[in-house]
């Protein structure tokens, strides 16, 4: 017969189970996940700008006002804003939990890029969705070719 022997625990040794959302688990998850969609836009996105059509040179604001007058670019590029930015801001408040050793320096750095985010994000999104692909008097030669009166 075996017999196992346990050592003493302290009070303060027991696992106490906190209830609530884990926030640093799901922030985990969210950059795995993340990451993996963002591959997929950022190269869908450099594959449709760079090989398709005529490359590099094709790239000015006609090119740009034609697919941003495309609802599914539009939600493309939106998707990759947020998710870019979002996965960017989650790594950098990992960094100053991770590096910031006072806390009062740590949350307003926390505060800092959370506003970063949060603006970029709303200017992002903002730009996207007014996007005005003919504006009144640019040359003809630049704005989009739909762009029948100007």
């Amino acid at each position: 017969m075996t017999s196992t022997i346990e050592a003493p625990r302290s009070p303060h040794s027991r696992s106490t189970k906190k209830s609530g959302v884990n926030l640093e688990k799901w922030g985990w998850i969210y950059m795995r996940v993340s990451g993996v969609v963002l591959v997929v836009l950022i190269f869908g996105h450099l594959f449709v700008n760079l090989m398709i059509g005529e490359g590099v040179s094709a790239l000015n604001f006609a090119f740009v006002a034609g697919k941003l007058t495309n609802p599914f670019w539009m939600v493309w590029d939106v998707i990759l804003l947020w998710l870019a930015l979002i996965h960017g801001g989650n790594g950098m408040r990992t960094l100053v939990n991770d590096y910031a050793t006072a806390r009062i320096s740590r949350g307003i750095l926390k505060v800092a890029i959370l506003v970063s985010v949060v603006s970029l994000i709303v200017l992002g999104t903002l730009v996207v969705f007014t996007f005005d692909p003919c504006p009144a008097g640019a040359p003809a030669d630049l704005v989009a070719s739909f762009c029948s009166s100007l």
